[in-house]
């Protein structure tokens, strides 16, 4: 069962990991640094391939000791290996959690962002003509009058 303590703690710190870019990318996000999300995206994934490696990696240990895979057999496997592992799943099981929660707030974030793009491209696609002429004067309506501040 110490295997099994060793494999919890190593996947509680990947999630740690994954926090981490979390954090970075609502960091990104909210002041607008749009550039370095290619690299958390790209970091995100790797961490996110890492965790699912590992997933597996504790069913196959869970078969190999005795129990079902999935939640029903983690919960007994760890049950059974005492309060330590207890303790490591139960932590596992409240940073996924955080992870999870997290993950769905950058989401929103990225929505919010990509419908307020939209809604500027949809005001700028409905106005067809242009704002500036060649002279870098904002173009009136047609029968608007005199320019009085323009001199």
């Amino acid at each position: 069962m110490s295997t099994l303590l060793a494999h919890l703690r190593a996947e509680a710190g990947c999630i740690g990991e994954f926090l981490v870019a979390l954090d970075q990318e609502a960091q990104a996000m909210s002041a607008s640094d749009f550039d370095a999300l290619n690299a958390i995206a790209g970091h995100k994934t790797a961490l996110l391939d890492r965790m699912a490696e590992l997933d597996r990696q504790r069913e196959s240990l869970q078969a190999a000791l005795g129990f079902a895979p999935g939640r029903a057999g983690a919960d007994a496997a760890a049950a059974a290996g005492g309060a330590p592992t207890r303790q490591a799943w139960s932590e596992l099981l409240a940073l996924a959690e955080d992870a999870r929660n997290r993950n769905l707030h950058n989401g929103t974030l990225v929505y919010a962002h990509l419908d307020f793009t939209q809604q500027a491209l949809h005001f700028l696609q409905a106005r067809a003509q242009p704002f500036y002429g060649p002279d870098g004067v904002r173009k009136t309506q047609a029968g608007a009058g005199t320019r009085l501040a323009a001199g």
